[in-house]
């Protein structure tokens, strides 16, 4: 199974999503392009009342085990279901990597 399909599997298991995007931007970074660079947009009802803080913790710990191995980096984007409505559902665009990026070349 791809570490994409992980981190999904993982995420709809651990936070009921209503809606979830995991995006592998691993091409966009120097180096061979592997599964090492994600940006996960997860919007679930359990990030009611909690600070922005305690949602990216949430997902860390959920994903300790790919961050501990080859996931490098993980942008993460975490929802209520009326903060995405309010949003229009628009995935936010990630910042050019500082590392070499190959889509800057």
């Amino acid at each position: 199974m791809s570490v994409q399909q992980t981190i999904h599997d993982k995420l709809v298991d651990a936070l009921a999503p209503a809606a979830l995007e995991v995006i592998n931007e691993s091409h966009r970074h120097s180096g061979p392009a592997t599964e090492s660079h994600f940006k996960v947009v997860v919007v679930a009802e359990r990030f009611e009342g909690l600070p922005l803080i305690r949602r990216h913790r949430l997902v860390n710990e959920t994903l300790a085990e790919e961050l501990r191995g080859g996931v490098h980096a993980l942008a993460i984007h975490a929802y209520t279901p009326t903060q995405w409505l309010e949003r229009g559902g628009e995935i936010p665009r990630s910042p050019p990597c500082r590392g070499g990026s190959k889509a800057e070349a």
